[in-house]
């Protein structure tokens, strides 16, 4: 899956430098500038799934330049869901629902980055694409949130949702059967906070289909780092710690769809 991302990341880079460059060498139309930029977008990363989360970002246009190119203040609000890399969705023998075994959280990182955005290749006033780099960094709120499943026991098939860590515990071992994910909300309340901070790298590729609105996508790299490890899916086996096979730091490719308006 990461050599997947990797590849089409770097295709998609390459077809849109090769076109940005082409159109800013074509100068028969003004260049307009704009003071601000407001998107929303949905993005995916390789430690997610394809929909890993939502985001926000906004850029507005600073009096200096930089190197004698435009340059914004760039400002940027997501939510992502992380996920181990060993998560496997797996089915019941019980019933058709899936659920990931050996999961006991989910980490839900919420993100606020400030930086720059550079204007790299601006686009003709109606034609073209506009090509940015991005440096920003910011706090991570990290959410862990408890993973519960779906059981079921008794000879008389009743359910009920537990957290997943609960049926290693007590002396009787398994208090039932999984044979499903429980509500994506069951366990909010028993969320857990800590704080890290992040650090992100990015191209921009804007297109507009009116004047007044843009869409694109930004394409990037992003690091992440807690003060403790994070356990997702704790070690199983008999010997070393529960944190064995868990990160603090984490380590991202990402690609962001964005719509919004400029003015």
């Amino acid at each position: 899956m990461h050599t997947i991302y990797k590849w089409m990341a770097i295709t998609l880079i390459g077809w849109l430098l090769c076109t940005a460059t082409a159109w800013a060498q074509n100068n028969d139309s003004e260049d307009e500038t704009y003071r601000v930029i407001t998107t929303y977008g949905i993005t995916s990363n390789t430690n997610s799934g394809v929909l890993g989360g939502l985001s926000f970002r906004q850029a507005k246009l600073l009096s200096g330049d930089f190197f004698g190119l435009p340059q914004y203040r760039y400002l940027s609000f997501e939510i992502v869901n992380v996920k181990h890399p060993k998560e496997i969705q797996t089915a019941s023998n019980f019933a058709s629902s899936r659920f990931i075994y050996g999961k006991e959280n989910y980490l839900f990182a919420l993100r606020g980055q400030y930086g720059r955005e550079i204007r790299l290749f601006d686009r003709s006033a109606d034609e073209g694409i506009a090509v940015s780099g991005i440096f920003a960094a910011g706090p991570t709120l990290g959410i862990i949130k408890p993973y519960y499943v779906k059981i079921s026991e008794g000879s008389g098939n009743q359910t009920r949702s537990v957290p997943f860590s609960s049926l290693n515990q007590g002396a009787g071992g398994l208090q039932g059967a999984p044979i499903g994910s429980g509500g994506f909300f069951q366990g909010l309340g028993e969320s857990k906070l800590t704080v890290g901070l992040n650090v992100k790298a990015a191209l921009s590729f804007e297109l507009s289909t009116f004047r007044n609105n843009t869409t694109g996508i930004e394409v990037g790299f992003l690091t992440e780092i807690f003060p403790n490890k994070i356990i997702i899916i704790p070690n199983p086996g008999p010997t070393g710690s529960r944190e064995d096979g868990n990160r603090s730091f984490f380590t991202s490719g990402y690609v962001t769809l964005f719509f919004g308006s400029k003015k």
